[in-house]
C-alpha cells in the first residue's frame, strides 16, 4: 500500500476529494496537498482533518503552470513519496491559449508543463518509489456524443506534437474543448514513455470519466460555460447516463494507485462510447495509444520546452 502520497490541485474537486477518499479508506499516512494558493490550500488541510478526524495532511505550494515553481516545491521534499497524482489542470483559464514563458498555451502549461517537470524532479532526485497517476481523459480518444474528436494527426512527430503544446496546430482561433483532448493526448503517450524508460515505477493514466461536482466548466468561455455547467452537466447528461459523482470518479484515482490490476505504461478509461463505468485499456480503442514512437515522440516535444 501507498504510505505516502503527494497530489497535484488538491485543494477542491476530485484532487481534494481523492485525498479524503485515500485518508479514510487505506494505509495512508501522508498525503501532501500540493496546490498553488496558500489560503486555498490551508482551508482544504481544515477541511479534510474535519472530515476524517486524521491529521496526515501537508501542505506545499506548487503552481503546475511554472516551471521554477515545480523545482523549488520539490525541494522541499525531505523524503521519498510512495505515489503521486498529477491531476492538477483544466481548460487554460479565460486565456487558454495564450503563450506562457516556456512556449506552450496556458492550457498545455497548466496539463502538462509542471507535471514532467515534478515527475522529472522526483525521478532524478529518486524521491518516486512506485507509482505516478496522470489524470487523463476520455476526449483523447474521442467522445462522439459531446462533439470532443479523436486527434487524428498527420505525422505524430515530435514538432506535430510541439504544435499542440504551443497552440499553432490549431491556427488562429484555439477551441480549448478540442485542445484539450489533444493536449491530454500529449501527456497520456508521455506517461507511457516513461513506463519503458523507468520499469520499476508504474505509470498510469487513468481517467477519472464525467464527473459532477468540479471546477472545470467554470474556466470556459460564458457561453459554453453556461450551456455544461448549467444544463449539460446537471440535466442532459445524467439523463443520457454520461455522467457520474465526484466520489465515483476520485474512487478510480484511488483504486489505480492502491491496486494491482493496472499494467504500467497503458491508460485507463471508460469504453468505447461511454464516459463513466467500467474502465477498459484505451489502445484497444485508438491504436496510436500503444505505438512506442509517437509515445518517445510526445516526450521528446514536450521536452523541448523545458530543456
Amino acid at each position: 500500500m501507498n504510505k505516502s502520497i503527494l497530489i497535484t490541485g488538491a485543494n477542491v474537486g476530485l484532487g481534494k476529494e481523492t485525498a479524503r477518499q485515500l485518508a479514510v479508506g487505506s494505509e495512508a499516512e501522508k498525503i501532501i496537498l500540493a496546490c498553488r494558493n496558500l489560503k486555498k490550500a490551508e482551508n482544504a488541510k481544515r477541511d479534510l482533518e474535519a472530515s476524517t478526524g486524521k491529521s496526515i495532511f501537508e501542505v506545499l505550494i506548487m503552481d503546475t503552470s511554472s516551471i521554477q515553481s515545480v523545482r523549488t516545491a520539490v525541494t522541499k521534499l525531505t523524503e521519498p513519496i510512495d505515489a503521486v497524482i498529477l491531476n492538477a489542470g483544466g481548460m487554460g483559464g479565460k486565456t487558454p491559449g495564450k503563450p506562457t514563458k516556456s512556449g506552450m498555451n496556458e492550457l498545455a502549461a497548466s496539463n502538462v508543463l509542471g507535471h514532467v517537470v515534478l515527475i522529472d524532479e522526483l525521478l532524478q532526485r529518486k524521491l518516486l518509489k512506485k507509482v505516478a497517476l496522470l489524470a487523463s481523459t476520455e476526449a483523447v480518444r474521442g467522445i462522439k456524443k459531446m462533439g470532443m474528436l479523436r486527434p487524428e494527426l498527420k505525422t505524430s512527430s515530435a514538432d506535430e506534437f510541439a504544435s499542440i503544446l504551443d497552440g499553432t496546430y490549431f491556427g488562429d482561433k484555439l477551441d480549448a474543448m478540442q485542445a484539450y483532448g489533444h493536449v491530454k493526448y500529449v501527456a497520456t503517450l508521455w506517461m507511457s514513455a516513461l513506463s519503458r524508460k523507468y520499469p520499476d515505477i508504474k505509470f498510469l493514466s487513468v481517467s477519472p470519466g464525467a464527473t459532477s461536482g468540479t471546477s472545470a466548466p467554470d474556466e470556459l468561455p460564458f457561453m459554453s460555460k453556461f450551456m455544461f455547467k448549467y444544463i449539460m452537466m446537471p440535466i442532459v447528461m445524467p439523463l443520457q447516463g454520461m455522467i457520474h459523482s465526484i466520489d465515483k470518479g476520485a474512487r478510480r484515482f484511488v483504486d489505480s494507485i492502491n491496486g494491482s490490476a493496472l499494467e504500467s505504461g497503458k491508460f485507463y478509461a471508460s469504453k468505447d462510447g461511454y464516459v463513466v463505468g467500467k474502465m477498459v485499456d484505451q489502445s484497444t480503442i485508438f491504436s496510436d495509444l500503444g505505438n512506442h514512437i509517437y509515445q518517445d515522440n510526445a516526450d521528446e516535444a514536450i521536452h523541448r520546452f523545458i530543456n
